[in-house]
């Protein structure tokens, strides 16, 4: 019987290959007997569901960057509540396609709002669910827009200056917190992709087990 857990997020462009391997990695620990849920935001929820329509389509007018922080938040802590803290209390994995991290790159680096008070407010929707790790999955801003669905949304509509911050802010991030944050080429074959992630988030488990 596997006893330990983790909560994994997974962080990136849109494009670079995120959904994917965390799908990938959901199944392998299923498949390994280990008891998992695979998440996304947002959404995974009712109102996560409503909200993502209302954040990532919306037409009548503009939505301001602090709008989009509270939605965003709005969203993530109806999922904290209803599912990540009963999965966590209940020692199965969670792995979220983005979380907070979404929100300090796309709200704080994109839209320009202060980073202090967006970690704040993220804050209060974690209700104390913070992850064990972070996958960023690294993707020039150019192959992402490849990639991507011709159909965008709000955000995969923006210019390639704003993507341009969005990666840099990711970057950032996991330079300023290495011990949360595993950053791997999302250039590399998928196949090769999913062994790194694996091969890590199973010594992640093995070493709590010890």
């Amino acid at each position: 019987m596997n006893n330990s857990s983790l909560f994994i997020t997974f962080e990136g462009l849109d494009g670079c290959g995120k959904s994917l391997q965390a799908s990938r990695l959901s199944e392998y620990l299923q498949k390994a007997g280990r008891e998992t849920i695979l998440l996304h935001e947002p959404g995974s929820t009712p109102l996560g569901e409503e909200i993502s329509r209302l954040v990532k389509w919306h037409e009548a007018g503009h939505l301001s960057p602090i709008t989009e922080l509270f939605l965003f938040n709005a969203s993530r802590a109806q999922l904290v509540q209803d599912t990540i803290k009963p999965a966590l209390a209940g020692k199965k994995n969670v792995i979220v396609d983005r979380f907070t991290d979404s929100t300090l790159v796309y709200q704080g680096y994109g839209r320009g709002l202060d980073l202090e008070m967006i970690r704040q407010v993220n804050e209060i929707a974690l209700q104390g669910c913070q992850p064990d790790v972070s996958i960023l999955l690294d993707v020039p801003i150019e192959i992402a827009a490849t990639r991507r669905k011709k159909t965008s949304d709000r955000f995969e509509a923006e210019d390639i200056s704003f993507h341009r911050k969005i990666r840099s802010g990711y970057l950032e991030l996991a330079e300023n917190e290495p011990e949360r944050w595993l950053v791997i080429d999302g250039t590399l074959d998928k196949g090769l992709i999913t062994e790194i992630v694996t091969e890590q988030v199973i010594w992640l488990l093995e070493s709590k087990e010890v």
